[in-house]
């Protein structure tokens, strides 16, 4: 991995038998899993790799279109960066943190289930964005956390509209069980090379906010995972939209690893912001150490 820092090797014919012989065995590491308090650290803040992205067949990392594609290599990052000091926890499909559990790495970990991965990357259909992951019966009967979706929203794509209500359900479903749910809102648009693109000006999410905090029958439990703005001076107004606890998104940051942490340093001063929520720019940063990335993330708490 480059990283310089020892690491456990993931056995993945370990990993293949206990699938094959024994697949009760994942049901029974959640069972005996010890669990912890969503905000159980002394700073009140929430800091959380994500892994979520393969399910959509996102697998680049910047110019590394397979980045992500070998499930070993992605396994080892995810444990090391939740070794890592004031690391909260993990944001997975089913898949990776089944794996998380027989490796016995979600100890006392905050487990977020990823729920919404219909809308495949670069698909017609990528903004009718259904519920094909963790249902909230999965993460309570799992003993997981929280629960996450992502809500991209098209004023042109008739398919935001489906999302929007089953988003809504989803947040009826969580709210009824307390279980928190992270709501990642966007106004996108397609270009004129019909690939879908986020807007992330001051105005769209503000709008994006506005909307996402106002659906379903409670807001008790839900929570906001925002970007930050394409001018990162933008969010203070931007958060003054809604009093939702929020957490901000890392998202694929190419090269600029410094910028980044700039962006998120001045956001997380800001009152509703309670932490990071951050994938590939933490796993596979541009200079290979995944361990000096999540501590200088960490840091910024």
């Amino acid at each position: 991995m480059g990283d310089g820092t020892p690491h456990a090797r993931v056995d993945v014919a370990h990993l293949v038998r206990t699938r094959t012989h024994h697949p009760e065995a994942i049901a029974e590491a959640a069972a005996r899993r010890p669990r912890r308090a969503l905000l159980g650290n002394d700073t009140g803040r929430l800091m959380i790799v994500a892994a979520d992205h393969p399910a959509r067949g996102a697998l680049a990392v910047g110019d590394r279109t397979l980045a992500m594609a070998n499930r070993a290599d992605l396994l080892e990052r995810l444990c090391l960066a939740l070794s890592r000091p004031g690391v909260d926890g993990v944001l997975a499909t089913a898949d990776i943190l089944d794996d998380l559990l027989l490796l016995g790495a979600l100890d006392r970990k905050v487990v977020i289930g990823s729920m919404n991965r219909g809308g495949l990357a670069g698909a017609s259909f990528e903004l009718d964005d259904r519920f094909t992951g963790h249902r909230p019966q999965d993460i309570e009967r799992l003993g997981f956390d929280a629960g996450k979706l992502l809500l991209r929203i098209d004023y042109d794509d008739p398919g935001s509209l489906n999302t929007l209500e089953s988003t809504a359900r989803a947040i009826d479903d969580m709210a009824a069980r307390r279980l928190p749910v992270f709501v990642e809102p966007f106004l996108s648009r397609r270009g004129a090379d019909g690939k879908l693109r986020n807007d992330l000006s001051a105005e769209a999410v503000i709008k994006s906010i506005a909307i996402a905090a106002g659906l379903g029958g409670s807001s008790a439990y839900t929570w906001l995972k925002v970007p930050v703005t394409e001018n990162p001076d933008d969010m203070a107004r931007v958060m003054e939209t809604s009093t939702l606890p929020a957490v901000l998104l890392g998202g694929d940051v190419g090269e600029d690893q410094e910028g980044a942490y700039e962006k998120w340093r001045g956001a997380l001063q800001l009152p509703t912001v309670q932490g990071l929520v951050v994938g590939r720019s933490l796993l596979y940063p541009a200079d290979g150490d995944v361990a000096a990335a999540v501590d200088t993330a960490v840091g910024l708490l």
